[in-house]
């Protein structure tokens, strides 16, 4: 006699991994809200338990130290980022791509490598951003 759980196939991780498309285009939306100073919009596509990584710099935890980063610590402002690639593997997708904006009173412009993490609801629950400044 065999179970019910025996008959059933294993996909509890298949339930788990989010959709290639769904997971670019949240990856997507982050830069246009970003770029927009959407903070609201931009927040939503976060879990509340997030973790943002910089390396060189603490890590940002959880939605409301998220918040406070982007409305009143984030160093970079008025500008826009190109996207240039997407990998999507699992729940992790890699960006490439570019900024230019400010920094402080100076403008910028720089290549990045981010890789933002979602969890089983599709939102960001780990960002790590690399880039080729010191501080962003």
């Amino acid at each position: 006699m065999t179970s019910d759980s025996d008959a059933t196939p294993d996909t509890a991780s298949a339930d788990v991994t989010p959709d290639p498309e769904r997971l670019r285009e949240t990856v997507r939306r982050y830069y246009e809200r970003v770029d927009a100073d959407d903070y609201d919009g931009l927040l939503s596509l976060f879990a509340d338990d997030v973790v943002y990584d910089r390396p060189g710099q603490d890590p940002i935890e959880g939605k409301d130290d998220l918040e406070r980063f982007y409305r009143e610590d984030r160093p970079l402002s008025g500008g826009e980022h190109e996207v240039l690639a997407i990998a999507v593997d699992g729940d992790t997708a890699a960006v490439r791509g570019t900024f230019g904006g400010r920094q402080g009173g100076e403008l910028v412009a720089f290549g990045f490598a981010d890789f933002h993490t979602v969890d089983a609801d599709g939102l960001i629950a780990h960002r790590v951003t690399y880039t080729d400044r010191d501080t962003v």
